[in-house]
């Protein structure tokens, strides 16, 4: 079948199954699952597979991988969703909204298994027009940055060629996405930092070594390491967004806690900071005579799309959308952890626009007012099978 009918093929398909990916995206938002509990939403996808005849086999205990060969040998692509909710009260007052209190599927990722099935459904119908393998990869626990590990480790991305990934945008307009080349998403790392003085009565400051004043110098001059130590045109943030110290009000504290994360785009600037917040952590503590210690984790690295998968991409949404389809977007300080699948093979994530102020489509992400445009599904639905077909044959 030539190219012209296979896109025409593809964006028939995905207007049909609109209704059946509108539907499974409000099935998903009415039960979200936290990182690691995505049972019933498990049990959902492998329904919906069933019903289509497609293979699969469980994998980090709530994750899935599934397999549609084509009936020519070839390559294999990865398309991914990630599949879990977040501890956010639903603040919407759509029909479908969360009936779990205190949990919601407030960044997308429901969009993203319903888009992925109707992806699944098209590429199914379509095997004999397949050169190679499709594996779809339904991952849990990306928002706690452990699912992507526990999928490479149960085998997810073995004798992949590449991998594709969506993810849903509020920044972008409903009708384009983004799929430029390069950094797009930062590294995300966690640190801990514990503090010890002396305590005593809040009377007899001349006493003690103040735990709190500690803490609150070691705040401040962390943010040098923004200011003064690192290349303006280099991004770096550092957030510190829990800090503990004292029991009563009239008691010196003896001891601080904090806790933050830091955000960059350069692996060189990523391996040094654990090195250069010490230096400032313990120099900080020992000018009030008290002592600090810091435990960092490298969570994840940045999310770099590959220069070819990116062009394959823009090409794929061209066909989808026209040339304007293709948007020109910053990259983003927020964390995926799709990066630990580009450090493992060539692949690119984009961002699908699903921004619309007119329907009150114009909240961010992990906020309980977050609501799509589900014109975006019919979009995303297409694209995850067009990117497939278009790797795969290229």
């Amino acid at each position: 079948m030539q190219t012209k009918e296979l896109v025409k093929d593809i964006k028939q398909l995905a207007k049909e199954n609109r209704d059946y990916v509108i539907s499974l995206r409000r099935h998903f938002h009415q039960y979200p699952e936290l990182s690691m509990e995505e049972y019933e939403t498990s049990k959902k996808v492998k329904e919906e597979l069933d019903k289509m005849g497609i293979e699969y086999r469980s994998a980090a205990n709530t994750g899935i991988i599934a397999t549609i060969n084509g009936d020519k040998p070839g390559k294999t692509i990865a398309l991914r969703a990630d599949m879990d909710a977040l501890p956010v009260e639903e603040l919407t007052d759509f029909d479908f909204k969360s009936k779990i209190d205190g949990h919601m599927h407030a960044c997308g990722h429901d969009s993203h298994m319903a888009m992925l099935l109707g992806a699944a459904k098209i590429l199914n119908d379509m095997k004999e027009q397949i050169n190679g393998t499709v594996r779809l990869i339904f991952q849990p626990a990306e928002e706690n940055a452990k699912g992507a590990h526990a999928m490479i480790r149960d085998g997810a991305i073995d004798g992949v060629d590449s991998i594709f990934g969506i993810h849903i945008w509020a920044q972008i307009p409903v009708g384009k996405v983004s799929l430029e080349a390069g950094p797009r998403m930062a590294s995300t790392d966690w640190f801990y930092i514990d503090v010890k003085g002396k305590g005593g009565h809040g009377s007899q400051p001349e006493n003690c070594i103040d735990a709190v004043v500690v803490s609150s110098a070691i705040v401040m001059n962390l943010q040098t390491l923004v200011s003064r130590e690192t290349r303006p045109h280099n991004p770096l943030v550092l957030s510190i967004g829990l800090l503990n110290s004292g029991t009563k009000l009239n008691v010196i504290a003896e001891e601080g806690h904090m806790e933050g994360t830091t955000r960059c785009f350069d692996p060189e600037l990523r391996k040094q900071l654990p090195i250069k917040m010490e230096r400032i952590i313990k120099s900080t503590a020992e000018a009030f005579g008290a002592t600090a210690t810091l435990r960092y984790d490298l969570a994840g690295s940045a999310v770099i799309n590959d220069e070819q998968c990116s062009e394959i991409g823009q090409g794929s949404v061209e066909k989808i959308l026209g040339k304007e389809g293709n948007y020109q977007f910053e990259k983003v300080t927020g964390g995926e952890d799709f990066c630990h699948y580009l450090d493992k093979v060539p692949g690119v994530l984009a961002f699908v626009g699903c921004k619309n102020d007119e329907k009150n489509c114009c909240y961010a992400h992990h906020n309980g007012r977050f609501a799509i445009d589900e014109d975006s599904l019919e979009i995303g639905t297409a694209l995850y099978a067009q990117y497939a077909i278009d790797f795969l044959n290229k």
